[in-house]
C-alpha cells in the first residue's frame, strides 16, 4: 500500500520480462509485531489504483485479510542464520509473517517471476532461501532501491514523516555513502566504521540508530574483517520518532 515510484520501478522492470504484471496490495497483520505500526501503516488504495492504472499493471490483486487467512496461519519457517540479525531479533515473527504471505501469493498467482526491491536486503535474503526451499518454480529479480533526489529511499512510511523529520532524514544515506567511501580504503575495522556511522546520524537530535551492521552479503553473518567476504553490505534502521526507516549500501 501507498504505492510511490520505488514500487512503480518494479513494474516497469517487470514488464522487460512479461506482458502480464499482477500487483498485490495487502498490508499483511502477521507480518506487524507492533499494533500500532499495523495501525498506523499508510493505506491510499484509491490513489495506488490510479497509478497502478497509469503504470500498465494488467491485475490488481487486493484480497482482505479473511481471504488470505480464512483461518490463522500456524506455519513456521526455518531462515537459517539469515534471520539472526537486522530485522530478525528486533521484529520477532516479522520474516515469518513475509513468508506466510508470500506462499499464499505464490499458491494463488503462480507467477513466473516475482520482483522486490534492494531497500529490504535481508528480506530479498530470505525471500529467495524459501523459494529455493521449498522448490517453488519462480524467479526471484532484485530491483535497485530508488531514492528521492535528496537520497532517501523510498518509503511508503515517508509519508509519516513531520516536515522537520523528512529535512534531516536523508542523512541516513549519507552517513551510508560516507561508510562506503571508508569502507574502500579499507585504513578501519568493520567495528569502528560501525560506530562513525552510528554517530554520523545521531548527530540529528531528529534521528536515533536503533542498528548499524556489516554482514556479509550472501550468509548475512557478521564481518570483523574486511577480506572474510567476497561482497559486504551495511543496513541500519533508524527512527524519526515513531517511525522507523531501513536502508542500507554496499561496502565491498
Amino acid at each position: 500500500g501507498a504505492l510511490h515510484e520505488g514500487h512503480i520501478s518494479l513494474i516497469k522492470t517487470a514488464l522487460k520480462y512479461t506482458d502480464t504484471v499482477v500487483v498485490s496490495i495487502f498490508v499483511n497483520p502477521t507480518q506487524f509485531n507492533n499494533p500500532e505500526d499495523l495501525k498506523k501503516y499508510p493505506r491510499t488504495l484509491v490513489q495506488d489504483c490510479k497509478k497502478l492504472a497509469e503504470a500498465n499493471v494488467s491485475i490488481l490483486f487486493a484480497p482482505s485479510v479473511e481471504d488470505i487467512y480464512p483461518e490463522p496461519d500456524t506455519r513456521v519457517f526455518d531462515f537459517g542464520t539469515l534471520d539472526a540479525l537486522g530485522e530478525g531479533p528486533r521484529r520477532p515473527g516479522h520474516f515469518n509473517g513475509v513468508a506466510q504471505v508470500i506462499t499464499k501469493l505464490f499458491d494463488t498467482v503462480k507467477p513466473k517471476y516475482a520482483f522486490f526491491g534492494e531497500k529490504d536486503y535481508q528480506q530479498l535474503a530470505i525471500v529467495k532461501y524459501f523459494t529455493r526451499q521449498l522448490d517453488y518454480p519462480v524467479q526471484i529479480i532484485a530491483c535497485p532501491i530508488v531514492r528521492e533526489d535528496d537520497g532517501l529511499a523510498m518509503s511508503s512510511r515517508n509519508t509519516l514523516l513531520t516536515p522537520e523529520q523528512r529535512k534531516v532524514a536523508p542523512l541516513i544515506y549519507q552517513a551510508l555513502l560516507n561508510a562506503a567511501a571508508l569502507a574502500k580504503e579499507e585504513k578501519i575495522t568493520p567495528e569502528e566504521l560501525i560506530k562513525i556511522t552510528i554517530n554520523k546520524i545521531n548527530n540529528s537530535p531528529q534521528l536515533e540508530v536503533e542498528y548499524v551492521e556489516i554482514v556479509d552479503s550472501a550468509t548475512l553473518q557478521p564481518v570483523s574483517l574486511w577480506d572474510e567476504a567476497e561482497e559486504i553490505q551495511m543496513w541500519t534502521a533508524v527512527f524519526a520518532g515513531k517511525t522507523r526507516l531501513i536502508d542500507n549500501i554496499k561496502l565491498k
